[in-house]
């Protein structure tokens, strides 16, 4: 499903290049759930956004199915992201004009949805206990509501990849559980293929594998 080969990613900081993600190869199968723990400054972050087409790497490939991704034009890719994978970012970053609703179905503004998308937005809103929330703005929303109104919306395109960069990290203990669930009952239900960065190794635990990350480099936890 998701292959990384020999990806590099560099950056130049104040004259020094910094190796953030450094000769990376992993392979993710369909409907896997598997977490990349890791420090801060370990280089998770930008690996999702490698994987996941926003950030070009300086070298090697990702490739989803058949499809190597940095082959393609911007165009294409931007079309592909849409259909087949959603981000969920370490902020909740709604849009503080538009209603829990309405956010939860602003990426369908940018691709073709069926008539009953409005329906299933308002079934996500109860899948992540805020159905009563359906016309609050962000304002009215408390930090972890806002959060699952975040979570709401990456699975609003109905994605074949799902990119969890600390899904939980402004989250109380209880509220984590839930969002595991929910993970856990869409990559059931739907075969969501996962990939969740965290530093909490109890919600690392609770996924299919787990990687590490640290100086840009991956390993499998085990492997050896």
């Amino acid at each position: 499903m998701i292959d990384v080969r020999n990806i590099t990613k560099n950056y130049t900081i104040d004259g020094q290049m910094l190796k953030a993600v450094d000769g990376v190869s992993f392979s993710v199968k369909k409907g896997e759930i598997v977490s990349i723990i890791g420090h801060s400054g370990s280089g998770k972050t930008t690996l999702l956004s490698l994987i996941g087409g926003l950030t070009r790497p300086d070298s090697g490939d990702v490739l989803i199915g058949d499809t190597n991704i940095w082959s393609m034009g911007d165009d294409s890719l931007s079309e592909f992201r849409n259909r087949k994978i959603s981000f969920i970012y370490q902020f909740a970053s709604l849009i503080p004009t538009l209603t829990s609703l309405e956010n939860i179905m602003l990426p369908t503004a940018f691709g073709r949805y069926g008539a009953d998308t409005e329906k299933y937005a308002v079934e996500l809103l109860g899948l992540v206990g805020l159905k009563d929330k359906i016309n609050s703005y962000p304002s009215h929303l408390s930090g972890g509501q806002q959060r699952r109104i975040a979570i709401a919306r990456a699975f609003i395109n109905r994605p074949e990849i799902v990119l969890a960069d600390e899904p939980t990290g402004d989250l109380d203990e209880d509220s984590e559980e839930e969002v595991i669930r929910l993970f856990t009952r869409m990559n059931a239900e739907r075969q969501m293929t996962f990939i969740i960065v965290t530093h909490n190794r109890d919600i690392a635990a609770k996924t299919q594998r787990q990687l590490t990350m640290s100086n840009g480099v991956v390993s499998e936890i085990g492997a050896g």
